[in-house]
């Protein structure tokens, strides 16, 4: 299995990476995500340490869980060969309606078949109100005319 574009990366090419794993994670499906990474990929989100796909499936399920109403916004910060640096902001609620802006940077490493093999994620949380929130596209996708974090000021 092939997940193009496949490295080694361009400045078009990453791009498309990158707002391929924004859309795949807007949908919140973990078996559909979990399809983007290698079999034996390798994370580090936060303070966890997991590799391979049930893992990741697993993590992403509670996530969604927990994380509630989850929109995300990721662009593109440097690239080279087969590694790709995001920076990203996703907003999202607890099952109290507290809502939530995680701020955070990725470092990723692809195989020769653009599968993800390794994910490197720091994040920070902060409390915001429900009428400080900037993501309010339908659930799924980001809508190609919404602003993106540059553009928000974040």
């Amino acid at each position: 299995m092939t997940r193009p574009p496949l490295p080694p990366f361009d400045a078009d090419s990453a791009a498309q990476k990158v707002r391929a794993a924004e859309d795949g994670w807007n949908t919140r499906d973990p078996e559909k995500v979990a399809l983007a990474y290698s079999e034996n990929s390798e994370w580090r989100n936060r303070a966890e340490f997991f590799t391979g796909r049930d893992a990741i499936r697993e993590f992403l399920t509670r996530k969604w869980h927990r994380e509630l109403d989850y929109r995300l916004i990721k662009e593109l910060w440097a690239f080279t060969g087969n590694r790709i640096a995001v920076r990203f902001a996703y907003e999202w609620h607890d099952d109290s309606n507290n809502w939530f802006r995680s701020y955070g940077n990725e470092n990723w490493e692809f195989d020769e078949d653009g599968l993800m093999r390794r994910r490197i994620a720091s994040i920070n949380d902060v409390r915001i109100a429900e009428s400080d929130r900037l993501y309010r596209w339908p659930q799924g996708r980001r809508p190609d005319d919404h602003p993106g974090l540059s553009e928000l000021g974040l």
